[in-house]
């Protein structure tokens, strides 16, 4: 599996709103356990440094612009920029991700298993070796 946007699409007008939705089995590829946010990030700080063992998430910035850099195991890079909320960023297990948000960015996290620090590879090296 690589990581991959998902249009989550949109329900509405410009008149009275618009509502997304992240349905399983649906739209997002995995069983949601955990949902969790990111705000108020201070624009010069980048975030993440670390991959997941087993983790599968979908990532969807809610309000902002988000960037997300990975990479894999064997060096192939991407970038992802996520700026509209009816997009989300289907991150698989085994990549190591920076985040960038912009002033005022609220990202959400759909993620596929309740917190357990065990899965987190945060030394860059080791990520490169596991």
């Amino acid at each position: 599996m690589i990581p991959q946007i998902i249009e989550l699409g949109s329900i509405g007008s410009n008149h009275a709103g618009f509502i997304s939705v992240a349905e399983v089995n649906s739209k997002v590829p995995f069983e949601i356990k955990r949902v969790y946010w990111t705000y108020n990030t201070p624009e010069a700080v980048i975030r993440g440094h670390h991959a997941h063992k087993n983790l599968f998430q979908l990532i969807i910035a809610v309000r902002g612009q988000v960037i997300f850099r990975l990479e894999d195991k064997e060096g192939h890079k991407f970038e992802f920029i996520l700026e509209r909320p009816s997009y989300g960023l289907f991150i698989p297990p085994g990549y190591w991700r920076t985040i960038e948000l912009s002033e005022g960015s609220i990202l959400v996290s759909l993620a596929s298993a309740e917190y357990n620090e065990d899965d987190y590879i945060r030394e860059y090296e080791l990520f490169k070796k596991s």
